[in-house]
């Protein structure tokens, strides 16, 4: 696992129940806007297993790295929230690294005490989907 995403899973792990939810508020604000490239979601995935609209597309760079592209709507806090959490924890990471995040997650950062469990299976999904992105683009090159 990149080590922005342990120490990120690691702080929800070891926090009291009742900071948790201010935590993922604070991911939720830190999704970075879109490059004018994706504008209207060209060229990215819906992941329809989300009860909100959530976008995303992964790409691998010439170097090895992946560069994350994630777009929720802001009255969708804790969507928005895996998606903060995913580009931080993510921001640099080489393809290898992301395909090697568990799939367990977000069960590992403690959420399923927060959250509920439809809540968690769209992380999931998220996750899911963004791995098989990057191991598609990895299998190209």
């Amino acid at each position: 696992m990149p080590p922005k995403l342990a120490e990120i899973v690691d702080d929800f792990a070891s926090a009291p129940r009742e900071v948790v939810l201010e935590m993922l508020l604070e991911f939720s604000d830190a999704v970075p806007p879109l490059p004018e490239s994706l504008a209207g979601h060209e060229g990215m995935e819906q992941v329809p297993e989300c009860q909100t609209q959530f976008f995303l597309k992964a790409l691998v760079q010439p170097d090895g790295t992946v560069v994350t592209h994630f777009d929720c709507p802001p009255e969708a806090p804790t969507t928005r929230a895996f998606a903060g959490i995913l580009a931080e924890g993510l921001a640099g990471a080489s393809a290898e690294e992301i395909l090697a995040v568990p799939d367990d997650l977000y069960a590992r950062m403690g959420l399923a005490q927060a959250i509920s469990p439809l809540r968690i299976r769209g992380g999931t999904a998220i996750l899911g989907r963004l791995k098989r992105q990057v191991a598609a683009a990895v299998s190209e090159a």
